[in-house]
């Protein structure tokens, strides 16, 4: 086992893998911008190293900044949470080069997935249902046209590199299909320095489904069973839950094997995830492979009654699964709460935290890295906690977020907590009848 890692990350996610390494008697070393000095994961890291400037680019992104702050530390293993360098395979190939384990998939496991075309390719490959579309790249509008009608409209346009909704187009018509394909490359270049893009038929009214799967070093691969992440604004996730109110059984253990038949394509090592849209008649569709720990994994611990960041750091160390999947025990909901208005289009409000009390309590479940007299900077995302709880059934966990709502109390800066406590009484969530357009017809009201 490893002696000492160091997080290539901030925030809560840091936090929470500092955690998880003091309970396995593993020394930890965390890296931080200037603006993130009196964060608490400098605090309670083993060793703390300042590695530049507030711009992400110059600190949580910098590579050579994080490879010296392991080499003077003596750090063994890098653990990159999620976002910044987390699917980065450079930055997997340095470790490696480095000798120092990156804890997370190859090099190669990351490329395979994180292009889009060749995910689909690959899945389609092993047998995992995909959505119908163009079989790669797209090179001109009558090419793109003349696939579109063949799977009819409505389509939607996808940057090959894309994520977070960058380089998205819905196209309901031919006659749309010129500006949209314009605007999409656009974004995609910008966004990721690369303007590819492919075709999708447009799935309507779906579910955001996807399965937590693990894969070790010697071909094991399980399931953690399935979280449900449909109610979601501009493809960002808002609330995740397990297990999903929409699948039954049958489906649930469908989704499942299809995961693992995902990973083992690739001989898949670390904690994963395999995302798929779901329809109306519940027929599922392969959508992407995230190759990292997520924000969401809490959900899918809390039914499993499983440390998914130990798993990881057991995998990067050598030990085997188990083998075995799992399906959940009672029921799981996570709230992001957001630094942001959602009474003014979900503006993000970054500032300080003048009080802050958390809920607490049987079920609940906070992760955060905020306190009171924290100032929340506008240079980072602006997830400041999440609210996870956990109940016997969907009833019981809603009453539980319900009251945990009702108990984070938080002043200084506005919160998305509005947001949570009217979807928690609202009829649509509550009988589990929504879609990942849900938002888009959601009214917040005034404020109260």
């Amino acid at each position: 086992m490893f002696k000492k890692i160091l997080i290539a990350n901030r925030g809560e996610i840091a936090l929470r893998v500092i955690r998880t390494c003091k309970e396995m008697g593993i020394k930890t070393v965390a890296v931080y911008s200037t603006a993130d000095k009196e964060s608490l994961h400098v605090t309670f890291a083993d060793e703390a190293i300042c590695i530049g400037p507030p711009s992400s680019a110059e600190s949580y992104l910098n590579v050579a900044a994080i490879m010296a702050a392991a080499e003077i530390t003596n750090a063994e293993a890098i653990h990159p949470g999620y976002g910044f360098l987390a699917e980065n395979a450079e930055f997997a190939e340095t470790c490696e080069e480095s000798n120092i384990k990156f804890i997370g998939p190859s090099a190669e496991m990351i490329r395979k997935m994180g292009d889009k075309i060749t995910a689909k390719e690959t899945m389609v490959a092993a047998n995992v249902p995909v959505i119908p579309g163009s079989e790669g790249l797209i090179n001109s509008i009558p090419e793109g046209k003349e696939i579109a009608k063949g799977i009819k409209y409505p389509i939607i346009l996808k940057a090959t590199a894309g994520g977070g909704g960058k380089g998205m187009r819905v196209v309901w018509n031919e006659a749309d299909f010129e500006k949209n394909w314009d605007s999409a490359r656009a974004e995609a270049g910008a966004a990721f320095g690369n303007n590819g893009i492919y075709i999708e038929k447009f799935i309507e009214d779906p579910r955001h489904i996807e399965v937590q799967i693990a894969g070790d070093q010697f071909g094991n691969v399980c399931h953690m069973s399935e979280r449900d992440c449909s109610i979601q604004r501009r493809h960002q996730k808002l609330v995740e839950e397990a297990p999903s109110p929409f699948l039954d059984q049958g489906l649930r253990e469908k989704m499942g094997e299809a995961a693992i038949k995902a990973a083992k394509s690739i001989n898949y090592e670390s904690v994963g995830t395999v995302e798929f849209l779901v329809d109306k008649n519940r027929d599922f569709y392969f959508m992407e492979m995230n190759t990292r720990i997520q924000v969401e994994h809490t959900v899918t611990e809390e039914v499993t009654n499983l440390d998914l960041i130990k798993e990881q750091i057991k995998i990067a160390a050598g030990v085997p699964l188990s083998g075995n999947s799992y399906f959940p025990t009672g029921h799981s909901i996570e709230c992001r709460v957001n630094a942001e208005d959602p009474y003014n289009d979900f503006r993000p409000c970054p500032g300080k935290i003048e009080f802050l009390h958390t809920s607490k309590g049987h079920g609940v479940r906070i992760d955060t890295h905020v306190y009171a007299g924290y100032t929340i900077s506008p240079y980072y995302d602006s997830m400041i906690a999440k609210i996870i709880v956990r109940g016997v059934d969907r009833d019981d966990a809603i009453a539980k977020m319900k009251r945990a709502l009702d108990e984070f109390l938080i002043e200084g800066v506005k919160t998305t907590i509005p947001f949570h406590k009217k979807l928690m009484v609202d009829e649509h969530f509550v009988e589990g009848n929504f879609t990942t357009d849900f938002i888009n017809e959601f009214e917040m009201g005034e404020p109260e």
